[in-house]
């Protein structure tokens, strides 16, 4: 028998049974979507992250209290005792950093509600911003002005908007000079900022921006602020900036020698770094459950296959009898059983990338299909029809062919 006669055979088996088939192969449809659409959502996500949330300049850094990306609760708690970062902080880096080429404060308010007339929206993000903010996270506008100094020493009432603050109060108006109430406060508009899209389903354009000493006499002025610094290259320009700003605050907040920093100082890679631990964790973990799934198949694979041979005993004693070997016994079973874990491959397959692009349309998670993710779930589903199958073909191969002739169901 040919290889593929094998094939033929195998593929007759599991369209004449195909409840048994479609059992027999769950497991590894299973297992093989599971990593298609792991691998899906990793590799399109970690893109999306890199361009989407941690959009930061190879050449920016940030200072906060407390890490933006907290990963475990001692984390938060150690970050909760520490001092607030002040506005004095903010100056006293922007007078000693030399080798910073901008720097700015910010802080924010995610939970606000805004007004105009009627009208309302809410989850809106309230930030207070410094002039220089503008260029470190080029925000950019398609009407109005900026903030600037004048609106900062003088604590205006003023603030620039997002386009779903235009879409909801303003839909028919230009919204530029009109009043607003940002809980509460009347603010006059003076711009409106870029539509910036959605991440992971958030919208990024539901804000509104007003100068950091409005936001700190309205909302607090012992909530802590953020400071962001542009340095004047990367490489060792960034570090040398980062080691200022550090030096800077750690004798302002009396950190001692040898101690940790009572603040944390990010970078976009330090950012990047964390989310590819925290993913990597994440894929290890859901290739574990999928190797369980496909251990589960190869070992019904196995148990199907030996079924197999007990129904197929006379035809092995006829093929003996007629000069087949032992070996071509042997391998027209491991053929079968890898025929048939291939086509759960496919399928796991199919049905992956399919669950992976319906989430997309759903709810917009990213997702990249990688053709080595593919090829590597075919070749493991496979791996596992052969090894599984392995005992099941031998035991087909040592059956004697007097006895095979003999046998009756």
């Amino acid at each position: 028998m040919t290889t593929l006669e094998a094939i033929r055979i195998a593929l007759l088996s599991l369209w004449a049974n195909k409840l048994r088939s479609a059992l027999t192969l769950l497991g590894v449809v299973i297992g093989v979507a599971a990593v298609i659409a792991v691998v899906t959502f990793v590799n399109g996500i970690n893109g999306y992250v890199a361009e989407k949330i941690f959009n930061l300049g190879a050449d920016v850094f940030i200072i906060s209290k407390v890490t933006p990306v907290i990963t475990n609760v001692d984390q938060l708690l150690e970050g909760q005792k520490r001092k607030d970062l002040t506005m004095e902080d903010y100056q006293a880096v922007l007078e000693s950093c030399k080798h910073c080429a901008m720097i700015g404060a910010s802080t924010i308010n995610p939970s606000g509600h805004v007004r105009y007339e009627e009208q309302s929206i809410t989850d809106t993000w309230i930030r207070g911003l410094t002039p220089s903010m503008a260029p470190i996270l080029d925000l950019d506008l398609t009407s109005g002005r900026m903030l600037n100094e004048n609106d900062e020493e003088n604590r205006s009432q003023v603030g620039v908007i997002g386009t779903d603050i235009v879409d909801n109060l303003f839909p028919t108006v230009d919204p530029l000079g009109k009043e607003i109430r940002v809980e509460g406060e009347v603010y006059r508009v003076i711009g409106v900022g870029k539509k910036q899209g959605t991440t992971l389903g958030q919208s990024r354009d539901n804000y509104v921006a007003i100068p950091i000493t409005t936001y700190l006499k309205q909302f607090g002025s012992h909530t802590s602020i953020r400071i962001s610094g542009k340095a004047a290259g990367v490489g060792t320009e960034l570090d040398a900036a980062i080691d200022e700003a550090r030096a800077v605050l750690r004798a302002r907040r009396h950190d001692l020698p040898g101690r940790p920093d009572s603040f944390a100082a990010e970078t976009n890679a330090s950012f990047l770094s964390i989310w590819s631990n925290l993913s990597g964790t994440f894929f290890i973990a859901m290739i574990a459950i999928a190797a369980i799934s496909l251990v589960v198949g190869g070992i019904v694979i196995m148990n199907i296959m030996l079924v197999s041979v007990t129904e197929r005993t006379r035809e092995i004693g006829i093929r003996k009898a007629m000069g087949a070997r032992r070996q071509d016994v042997l391998l027209q079973f491991l053929i079968e059983s890898g025929t048939m874990a291939v086509v759960g491959g496919l399928l796991g397959v199919l049905f992956g990338i399919a669950f992976a692009k319906g989430i997309t349309a759903i709810i917009g998670m990213p997702s990249e299909i990688k053709l080595w993710a593919v090829a590597a779930g075919l070749l493991v589903s496979a791996s596992v029809g052969v090894f599984f199958g392995v005992y099941p073909a031998r035991r087909a191969a040592k059956l004697d062919p007097i006895a095979a002739l003999r046998f009756e169901l």
